[in-house]
């Protein structure tokens, strides 16, 4: 590789070097699609530490990036109200935006009559059931959603053969 005057260039080609700013960012396929990005080891530690029922909300685009919200009672109500359970400060978010309700280990977001929507993986929902890595959108703020790997720690409960 040479630079702008043909001599040769001093350092790694940059067609093929990577900097590592935290996030990795999928270049292709349904992640892609969904704009899902890697969690960055801090998260993924917070994620692994979650107990049973729980869950976490991580902010990866818009007003407060990187926040996390704890999803652990039975709703959570988030919004631009102060009152909300998770509070999103941006005018494109209503007062009371969408709910976050848990059903043993399954976590559903609903719409509550907001003005702009509430999006999961970028398709305009009234409610949606969510699964790890699901992309949910209120107003500018784009959450990703992860449950507490605890909660497939199933007990097995079939018949061993001998």
């Amino acid at each position: 590789m040479t630079d702008p005057s043909g001599q040769p260039h001093p350092g790694p080609d940059p067609t093929t070097t990577t900097a590592n700013l935290g996030r990795v960012v999928f270049p292709t396929g349904d992640d892609a699609a969904a704009g899902r990005t890697a969690l960055s080891p801090e998260e993924a530690a917070a994620v692994a530490a979650l107990p049973r029922h729980s869950a976490l909300l991580v902010v990866q685009r818009g007003p407060g990036f990187g926040a996390r919200f704890l999803l652990d009672t039975e709703r959570c109500v988030a919004g631009r109200s102060e009152q909300a359970d998770i509070f999103l400060d941006d005018v494109t978010v209503s007062r009371k935006h969408a709910e976050f309700v848990r059903d043993g280990d399954t976590f559903t977001v609903r719409d509550i009559g907001s003005l702009n929507g509430t999006y999961v993986n970028r398709e305009r929902i009234d409610g949606a059931v969510l699964s790890t890595g699901d992309e949910v959108q209120i107003g500018k703020f784009r959450l990703t959603f992860h449950a507490s790997p605890q909660a497939s720690a199933q007990p097995f409960l079939g018949v061993h053969q001998r």
